[in-house]
């Protein structure tokens, strides 16, 4: 790592493991002070700020903000920018996930997937706006996923707010084009993740694959390659965009998906 982001301060919300945990160990590895945040353990949250400062020499803060509540996003800006002096750097990465035909699907599954997935994201941005366009340099990356540029079936609030994501990203784009501030959408197929590993333990299990066989059968269908998407390279993907080189990318959404979105 290059050190690149030395002097940067990033939100990485979803960030106690995964993608997001991935995504904070590659920032903080390129200079960059982090705020790690999930819900659950405190100890295991606080642990792995503790390793983010230890490890790559940087400042970490640590939250567990509930970002169904509009109040509480405000409070973890208002405390990160007092603390660290602001926010250069937002991934908007948290998830709610919940799977079920249309018909079937509750209305606390959808507003919970509507508040984590898409709202948080938005008042996220409308938060950190405001000093990024005063320090005229800001990078907003958004986590959205294959599902944002295509269907699937019993994923409805899933694929709506994926695909919301990426509206939100290029309406955002726009507005502060001319104070060094961009704001894109990743777009990752079926990746390396704990949901994902989980899902290839019960095949390996219910049908007595090998590791192998379960995770060919999870990507039928799915990334040309026949490979997971390995969050590394996601992170690393990340971490370009925040760059000075990629100041004239803005407003895309880019699929990091083996292939699945050309096929």
């Amino acid at each position: 790592m290059n050190r690149s982001l030395t002097g940067k301060r990033a939100l990485i919300t979803g960030s106690t493991r995964g993608l997001g945990l991935t995504t904070a160990c590659r920032l903080a590895a390129d200079g960059c002070d982090v705020v790690v945040h999930g819900l659950g353990d405190g100890v295991a949250l606080e642990a792995i700020r503790s390793g983010l400062e230890r490890d790559h020499g940087i400042r970490a803060l640590a939250s567990d903000a509930d970002l169904r509540d509009p109040a509480q996003i405000a409070s973890l800006i208002a405390e990160t920018t007092t603390t660290l002096g602001g926010i250069d750097i937002l991934i908007n990465n948290a998830v709610a996930r919940h799977q079920a035909p249309v018909e079937e699907f509750t209305t606390a599954h959808w507003n919970e997937a509507i508040a984590v997935n898409l709202s948080a994201a938005f008042h996220a941005t409308r938060l950190v706006l405001p000093g990024m366009k005063q320090r005229g340099w800001g990078r907003i990356v958004n986590v959205s996923s294959i599902y944002g540029l295509r269907g699937a079936v019993n994923r409805v609030a899933y694929v709506a707010t994926k695909t919301g994501l990426i509206g939100l990203t290029r309406a955002v784009a726009l507005e502060p084009a001319r104070n060094g501030i961009t704001c894109n959408a990743l777009c990752p197929g079926t990746s390396v993740s704990p949901t994902h590993e989980e899902a290839i333990a019960r095949m390996t299990a219910a049908q007595r694959l090998p590791r192998d066989a379960a995770e060919a059968q999870l990507l039928i269908g799915k990334q040309p390659t026949g490979r997971l998407i390995p969050a590394e390279a996601v992170a690393g993907l990340i971490a370009f965009l925040c760059t000075d080189a990629a100041a004239e990318i803005t407003g895309a959404a880019l699929p990091i998906d083996g292939g699945w979105s050309a096929a």
